[in-house]
Formats: structure tokens, C-alpha cells, sequence
């Protein structure tokens, strides 16, 4: 097939469809993850529906809220949406991938003063929250009756003008809680950006959707890894060996010095701090750490 043919097959084809928010911190965290992609998104003037270039794709900028029920009736094909939100509106809704940015956490809060033993001590108790949903599963799992008070905004402020005795709702850094005299006493449920997919795809979209996940997971593989580079002894290789296995096995080159050799292999984030420590105390040198674009098994 021409270079042409291709072109004009690629650019004629349908275009997939997904939803995201339209501002906040799981838009930016969207529109980065699909930049990393090669997948380039303008919104100028703040439209609610964009082409994007690099990929066949149709963005739109919906509320959060209303991007579980959008992928339900298939009006999109994808959203990438807040777990916590998914689980309060349509927790029957599949993940399809979880993307790894805007973590943050479902929490009971109580005023700093408040002797908190357990959760009993919500029985019978007034609790505000945005998130009535997965508030009622966590009392009904715990035996409790109280008495939930559904607001929206500035939960945090419940308490304090006698409102509610505890509030439910979702927590980062904890300085809101802080700054509002709360402290955090029970976590609910974790969660970040995952991709939801409805179930409603033709081969065409199927095929589409596989390709943009491909190109997600060959970015988030890479956000979790580390290149490392290094220069040992020849009577090192060993035990470097086993502090730097790698996918499955080092790239091992010899230098120009007789009885060095350089090292290449990758280091889970998690674990990097821990391996670089081993290394240098077992004789490594020369050691660079480089980012990794893309990653693909």
C-alpha cells in the first residue's frame, strides 16, 4: 500500500470517541497523558468537542458527572473519569485501564477535638458528604445508622456551622481538612483516572480503542521505570547482575579499559532508591539515570 493510500484511508476512517473532563486536574492529566501518546488536543476558546491530530479521534470536554452516563449510552467510546466518580454513578461500568494521575482518596473527617475510637462512633450521627453512594455501602457494610446530609461544595465547612458531626469526601494533600479544624479517621475507597469503555463497540472502534490503549500502556510502562547505566569491575558483573536484572537481562558492553564493563538495564520507580544504594555499595560507578519515553513488552 502507497504512502498516499495510507494517508487517506488513516484520515477517512471513523474516529473514536472519547469524553473528559472540562477543566480541573483530571483535564490536564488527560490531555497530557493523549500529548504523551503523540495525540495533540486543541481547545481553543473552551469548545466542548475538539478533533484531535496524530490519532482518529473526537474529544469532548464534558462535566465529570456526566461522563459515566455519556459512555453508557454510547455516545462516547471512552472516558477517563475519576474511579470515585464512576463508583457513585455507575459502578456497573467496567476499567478498562487505570491511568495512574489524580490520586486521591475517600475519607471520613471528624473535627480535631473529637475522641475517635472507631467507627461506631458514627452510629447515629449526622455525616455530609457529595458522595451519598458509596458513603451508604460503607455504613450498611459496618452495621451503622446515620444520618447522611447530601450537599455539594464546601462539604468541610459542615461541621463547623453545626450542620453535620462528620464529613465524607475526598481528600489529596489533607490541608483542607486541616485548614477547616478536620482530621481524616477512615478511608472509604482510593482513587485516580481510569479509562471506562462502553460496551457498545463496533469491530472498527474495538480496533481503534486497542490501538490508543497500546499507545497508553507503552506511556504509563515507561512513567514507572528508570534507564540505568553504570560502569563496573569485570569481578562485579555478578552481583550487579542480580541487583539490576532488568525485563530480562542487563545489556551488558565491554569498555576500552581492560576489566571494565558499562551496564544498561531499567529500575522500577518504586524500587529505584533502594537499588542505586546497592549498586554504588557494591562498586558501582559512573552511574546515569536516564527517563524513558515509551516502553512496550
Amino acid at each position: 500500500m502507497s504512502g498516499g493510500i495510507f494517508f487517506n484511508r488513516y484520515f477517512m476512517q471513523q474516529k473514536l470517541k472519547i469524553a473528559i473532563q472540562k477543566s480541573g486536574r483530571l483535564n490536564e492529566g488527560s490531555l497530557k497523558l493523549l500529548k504523551d501518546c503523540g495525540i495533540s488536543v486543541e481547545n481553543g476558546g473552551d469548545k466542548l468537542k475538539a478533533t484531535a491530530s496524530g490519532f482518529p479521534l473526537e474529544v469532548l470536554f464534558l462535566r465529570n458527572s456526566d461522563i459515566p452516563q455519556y459512555v453508557e449510552d454510547g455516545v462516547v467510546n471512552l472516558g477517563i473519569i475519576g474511579e470515585n466518580i464512576l463508583f457513585e454513578a455507575k459502578p456497573s461500568i467496567d476499567v478498562k485501564q487505570r491511568l495512574g494521575f489524580s490520586r486521591c482518596r475517600l475519607s471520613l473527617a471528624v473535627p480535631k477535638d473529637i475522641d475517635f475510637m472507631d467507627v461506631n462512633w458514627l452510629n447515629g450521627r449526622k455525616i455530609a458528604t457529595s458522595y451519598p453512594v458509596a458513603l451508604e455501602a460503607f455504613l450498611k457494610s459496618k452495621g451503622l445508622q446515620s444520618e447522611i446530609h447530601l450537599i455539594s461544595g464546601s462539604v468541610e465547612i459542615a461541621p463547623a456551622i453545626g450542620l453535620s458531626d462528620a464529613i465524607c469526601d475526598l481528600v489529596s494533600s489533607g490541608n483542607t481538612l486541616f485548614s477547616n479544624g478536620l482530621k481524616e479517621v477512615e478511608v472509604l475507597l482510593k482513587s485516580e483516572a481510569v479509562l471506562i469503555q462502553s460496551k457498545n463497540l463496533d469491530d472498527e472502534m474495538k480496533e481503534l480503542s486497542d490501538k490508543l490503549l497500546f499507545r497508553m500502556q507503552s506511556v504509563l510502562n515507561a512513567r514507572n521505570f528508570k534507564y540505568v547505566l553504570l560502569n563496573c569491575r569485570e569481578d562485579k558483573l555478578s552481583i550487579m547482575k542480580q541487583i539490576l536484572p532488568g525485563m530480562k537481562s542487563p545489556s551488558i558492553l565491554p569498555l576500552a579499559d581492560k576489566g571494565w564493563y558499562s551496564m544498561h538495564s531499567v529500575v522500577r520507580e518504586d524500587d529505584f532508591w533502594n537499588v542505586i544504594d546497592a549498586l554504588k555499595a557494591n562498586g558501582a560507578e559512573g552511574i546515569l539515570i536516564v527517563p524513558i519515553e515509551k516502553m512496550i513488552f
